[in-house]
């Protein structure tokens, strides 16, 4: 299998993962805390796989920086394993913030997915609706599902030294520190992609 095939064949089938957990999130039949103890579990699963997007920067098969791309799963790891799993009575697993959680992560990767495979298939032509989606969603979808991870962590911080200890409520406080300059810099990161795409998307005026 070829690296194009590998990569198309890998983003294909993450937009449809987390499009089924969106279908999840929108039409459940059953709300919190129902909805978080049956569908947790695959949520977690679906979110595991993308460590395959730290192989694909770490083998090259990608551009996308190791540090960052690594940075960026594990902190949606920590959320998904760290609370989720080794916190199953947390609060903030029956919060709101779970369901916006679900919606922003599975939204924002069913574009970003399904940008990335078409991109590859279109040799760097992706459609401009979808191209229009991945430039402009995160303006709202970004906000929301790092305002849900905070959400998470912060209120699984007194289960988390009940259970593990207080060593574990201090790390989920040090990495919510980060949370802070790790925004301002992706998010201002888009924001100047966000403006070159949005210019070659614009009509050329007639001269």
């Amino acid at each position: 299998m070829t690296t194009a095939a590998w990569l198309v064949s890998y983003n294909v089938l993450s937009s449809i993962a987390w499009f089924s957990v969106l279908v999840l999130a929108t039409s459940y039949p059953e709300a919190q805390p129902q909805f978080f103890q049956d569908t947790q579990a695959y949520v977690r699963l679906v979110q595991t796989f993308a460590i395959v997007e730290v192989y694909n920067s770490l083998v090259g098969n990608v551009r996308s920086p190791v540090f960052t791309t690594a940075v960026q799963v594990a902190s949606r790891l920590l959320v998904v394993w760290g609370v989720f799993y080794v916190l199953p009575n947390s609060p903030a697993n029956t919060h709101w913030a779970y369901i916006t959680l679900c919606l922003s992560w599975s939204i924002t990767e069913v574009i970003r997915y399904g940008y990335y495979a078409l991109n590859i298939v279109t040799e760097g032509n992706p459609p401009k609706f979808l191209t229009w989606l991945r430039y402009n969603t995160f303006l709202v979808l970004y906000p929301t599902g790092v305002g849900s991870e905070v959400t998470i962590l912060f209120k699984s911080l007194d289960e988390a030294e009940r259970v593990i200890g207080a060593w574990y409520k201090y790390l989920f406080i040090a990495i919510l520190a980060t949370y802070i300059p790790g925004f301002y810099k992706l998010f201002s990161y888009m924001l100047k992609q966000r403006g070159k795409t949005m210019k070659k998307l614009s009509p050329k005026k007639e001269k």
